[in-house]
This record gives structure tokens, sequence and C-alpha cells, in this order.
């Protein structure tokens, strides 16, 4: 039999729409023969739906689309497609009203339902928010095969894999000990570096460990802050990788199942990206593009400082976008150097984008004039350093409020994180880009553009028909030390650590949840490590006034990231990490004269 993994790009709440990118899809896998065909985890509503699930119509118009959705398949192709289903138990056993389930679609009706068995609260999941748990095996019989189902989460819970397990419940034990013949996976994986390794490995050690070839289909684009990869993939019962479909794109691949070997086999193995740096430049490129389209956006608008992080975000817009739909605008004040001015101009030269100079100089003056007299007999510090930053805010957004044009926020990860950044300001728009990217992997990104040339954005096409090859990144943006230029001289590293130290310690900090004496142990000084502790919790409330950023990496500042603002752990934690190091050291000495005395 054959079985056609469809790679779909949903519109979260656009059900009719959806609903005939999944025909599309069936009628692609009609057209090479398969009998059954697999979309996604919640395809017909879109992954992640939020709080949309709360409104009862959009439940009930759900429904309705399935049902009308069965009947416009074509006959003969069995189709599982996602939804969620009401829990008609709630009002008499309790538990949330709705499930996280499949619906087997086959001869113009739905024949079955599957409910999701895992739910996931960690990260930028919160499924027990909306769904109850399912309770049953879930597997069907297709043409004499028994295909067990699964849902995303349900195939992340291996305890020899993982070390433990983080759920009571085993959906894919239970279907082992049925005996089905093969398992379906359909998920809705979000990505970030290094995921699909992961994602990989995991599958790998179940069809082994449990003698089952496991089909593994995964959402594609970018809704809101998420980004979905795609890269379904199959392995078969030996844990041989026997396809994988691209990456970040839709696509619809094949995999047959042979009854008498009674297991998949070999089909198209899309290689994997060269680089992390590759991977996420497709990422970035899809969030920007997605997020601009599916917000009725098709042109976007942003700040040219002459600075890298501007660069990276105007080159990923364009080959987002294309270059006749981005907009640069170079704000210069008087602290400005010629050079940025000029870089800036050499960049939107190479990405054949529209750009205007608007000079702050006036503006600030006016500014200056007016708050003279308040300000009088204090000295220059970040408020009138804000004020520039605020003005070029501004300018922004009243460029993208008349033309209709999508603001790009160019902060990176690092500034982010250490409120390097100005509310109001330089934080203004509707998507930030680089959010999560840290500034060392903004500098890595531009290398890796300028060594793979012109020939990397589409629209360099020249008029022979050719691709042009030379840098994107103009070599002295890269090169020149990083500066916000806000007063005469000024580098990043006269406020921050430099960032290859800033990084390492955000690294610790955020995502390995280190404390302050594991990071000195691990060569940082500590009154660096202190100053950024304390940096990273007063910058709270910026984070959560900014707007939306594209996730690339496992613990990012957005839907996943859930600190208070009101808070003074950090200013607590270094005084309890050494209660707590000196109780251990007490208890070692205790234990070690205890052993002596033995």
């Amino acid at each position: 039999m054959k079985i056609a993994i469809a790679q779909l790009n949903p519109i979260i709440g656009d059900l009719s729409g959806n609903a005939q990118k999944i025909i599309a899809a069936a009628q692609n896998a009609v057209a090479q023969d398969a009998g059954l065909l697999l979309t996604p985890e919640l395809s017909l509503c879109g992954y992640p739906p939020r709080d949309l699930l709360l409104n009862p119509s959009f439940i009930t118009a759900m429904d309705m689309n399935l049902q009308q959705l069965a009947k416009d398949l074509p006959p003969n192709l069995a189709v599982l497609v996602g939804i969620a289903t009401k829990n008609i138990q709630a009002s008499i056993n309790g538990g949330k009203n709705l499930f996280n389930s499949m619906a087997l679609l086959l001869d113009g009706k739905v024949q079955k339902i599957f409910h999701k068995r895992l739910l996931p609260t960690y990260d930028v999941f919160d499924e027990r928010r909306y769904f109850e748990p399912g309770s049953e095996a879930n597997y069907f019989n297709l043409d004499g095969i028994d295909i067990g189902v699964t849902i995303c989460e349900d195939l992340w819970n291996d305890e020899e894999f993982f070390g433990k397990r983080n759920y009571a419940a085993h959906p894919i034990s239970d279907l082992s000990i049925i005996g089905v013949d093969l398992i379906v996976n359909l998920s809705a994986s979000p990505y970030n570096v290094g995921k699909q390794d992961l994602r990989e490995a995991i599958f790998q050690h179940s069809a082994v460990r449990f003698q089952q070839p496991i089909i593994y289909t995964n959402q594609v684009g970018g809704n809101d802050d998420l980004v979905f990869d795609g890269r379904s993939f199959a392995y078969n019962r030996r844990g041989e990788l026997v396809c994988r479909s691209q990456g970040f794109v839709t696509d619809v691949i094949i995999v047959e199942f042979d009854p008498e070997q009674q297991d998949l086999t070999l089909g198209n193995i899309t290689p994997q990206y060269k680089c992390e740096d590759e991977e996420i430049w497709q990422a970035l490129v899809l969030g920007v593009r997605d997020y601009a389209h599916k917000c009725r956006f098709s042109q976007a608008v942003l700040g040219l400082s002459g600075g890298i992080d501007s660069a990276l975000v105007a080159t990923i817009a364009t080959a987002a976008l294309g270059k006749e739909n981005v907009f640069g605008v170079l704000m210069p004040s008087p602290y400005s150097s010629e050079h940025s001015v000029n870089d800036a101009l050499e960049l939107s030269h190479n990405l054949g984008i529209k750009t205007q100079i608007l000079p702050i100089g006036e503006l600030m003056a006016g500014y200056d004039k007016t708050l003279g007299k308040l300000f009088t007999g204090t000295e220059f510090g970040l408020a009138e350093e804000n004020i520039q930053s605020r003005i070029r805010g501004n300018l922004l957004m009243a460029i993208a409020n008349k033309f209709g044009h999508l603001l790009l926020s160019t902060g990176n990860k690092s500034e982010m994180a250490v409120g390097y950044c100005t509310l109001y300001g330089d934080m203004n728009g509707g998507l930030a880009v680089i959010s999560d990217v840290p500034k060392t992997r903004v500098y890595s990104l531009c290398r890796w553009l300028n060594r793979q040339g012109k020939n990397l954005l589409l629209e360099s096409v020249t008029s022979n028909g050719t691709y042009e090859s030379g840098e994107i990144i103009p070599h002295h943006i890269i090169t020149k030390p990083p500066s916000a230029e806000l007063k005469p001289g000024q580098i990043d590293q006269d406020s921050l650590p430099s960032y290859d130290i800033l990084d390492d310690i955000l690294q610790r900090l955020v995502r390995e949840h280190e404390s302050a004496s594991q990071i000195v142990a691990a060569g940082h000084d500590a009154v660096v490590v202190d100053r950024v502790m304390q940096m990273l919790a007063r910058a709270e409330f910026k984070r959560r006034q900014a707007p939306p950023g594209l996730k690339i990496t496992d613990r990012a500042f957005g839907t996943g990231w859930r600190m208070p603002i009101a808070s003074n752990w950090s200013a607590m934690q270094n005084s309890y990490q050494s209660q707590y190091t000196s109780a251990l050291n007490a208890d070692i000495q205790r234990k070690a004269s205890c052993s002596s005395d033995n």
C-alpha cells in the first residue's frame, strides 16, 4: 500500500481554505496511487489555534467543514485529518470540553475519531488548557493492514531514550502490545535549531525498540512566533531511514508499506542541511514570508542603521518578500558616522531595495528645546540617547501606518535579553525578526550569506538570466565594532561584555538554567555574571511589550517564556545559592568524616 505524507501549511482559523489544501493533497496522492493520506495535527484548523478553541462556534464550524470535506475528498482514499472534537462526557465526568483528535475520512464519511493521549504543557505548549487526554490506544484496519495512530507528543515518552517517563501512558508500547503493523504520527512540531536530529533519533530508537515501522508527518509554515519546518520522514522496523521530505516547503511524498515484508520500503530521502546557519536562514525567511502574507501585508519597512542586525533583517525580508516589497529608511543623527550611511546604502544596492534618507538632527533639536528647561542642570544620558531611538521609531511607525507596510524590528536576542534596546524606539514593529538570534549567530549568519553569494536571493537574477555572485552584506558591516551611535564614539562594549562572553553567559542562564556559581566555575568573571543576571531580570518589562519574534531556539523570549516582571528573585538567588553550597559542602565533609571513622 502506498501512503502519502502531506506536509501542509495551514492558516489558523481558515477552515475552508485549509480544507482545500487537504483536497489538493488528496488529489496529488490519488495521482500517485496512494491508498492513505496523512495530514498534520489539527490540519483543518491549523496549529496552534490557541484560544480560538474556547469559542463554541469555532468548534461547530470545524465539524461542519469536516463533514463537507469528507464528501469532497476523492473516493477510495482514506485520509487522516487533524481536528478538535467535543468531549461529550465532560459535563458528566468532568475534564476539558475538547479532544485533540484525528478523523479518519473514507467513502464520503467520518469513519473513526482518534484522540491524542499525551498533552504537552512545556515551552510553547499549553494543551491541557484546552484538551482532555485520550484514554485508549488508537488504530484502524485498511486493506488488511492494522495502522496505529499517534498524535505528536504521543511518541515523545520513551523512558529508555529520555531516561524517564514524562507521562504515565505509553502509546507506542500499547500499540506494540496490540500488534499493529505500522504506526503513523501526525504532528505539528515547531522548529528549533537541532530539533530534526532529535526527532529522528527518538523515532529511530522507538522503531528499533518496538520493532515497528513509523511514519512521521509534520506541519510546515510560520504561525505567529512559531515556524514549522516539515521534514517529515519514516523509519522501517530495523531503524533505517526510508524517506524524508523537504524542509520549510509544502510537500507530498509517497512511502510504501510491503505487507509481505511487514515493513516500509526505501523511498526518496531529502538530504539534511549542510549547517545550522542554512536551516536557520530557511526558518527565518519562511517565518517572515508567512507572517506577512497571513496577516495580509505585502510590503515591509525597516530602519537601516548601517549595522549588522538591520543588514541581516533586510536580507531576510528581501528573500521572503522580494526586493520590490522592502523599504529601508536611513535616519542619521549628528552622531552617525559617515561610514554607517555608506554601509547602509551599499547594502541596499546589493539587495536592490528602495531606500529613503530622513535626517533626524532637527527633530532632536526640537526635543532638546522643548525639554531644555525641565532638564536644566542634568547631564546628557540615557534619556537623551533614547529620544533619538524613539524619533526613529515614530518615523518608521508613521511610514508603516501611511503606506500599510509591516514594520520589522531589527533587535537581536542578546540585546533583548539584557535590555540593550529602547521601548517605543528600535523595539517598535509588527514582527521582531531576529529576536531569538544571539548576536554571535547574527555574525555567523552574515558570514554564511556572503559565502553563498547573491545567488541565494531569488530576486537577484541579471538580465541575461544568470545569477549574480559576490557578497550580500558589505564587509565593513561585519568587521566594524557594533554601535548604537547614540553618542560620540559609542560602541556596544561600553555597556556590555563582549558578545562571545555575553552570549555564553545568556545560554547558560536562559537555556541551561545554571546558577551563578556554575557559570563562574565555567570560567566567567563573577562580577560580569552578576551584572548580566541583573540586566536579564530588569529587562523583563521590555520583553513583555516587544512585538512577536520568530522562534528558532528551544528557549525563546516568546510564548514559552513566562517570567514575572515584579520579582526580587534575581537579587536573592545568589544568597540562596551560597547557603545551598555551604550546606552541601558541610554535608560532604560530614559524610567523609563518617566514612573515615568507619
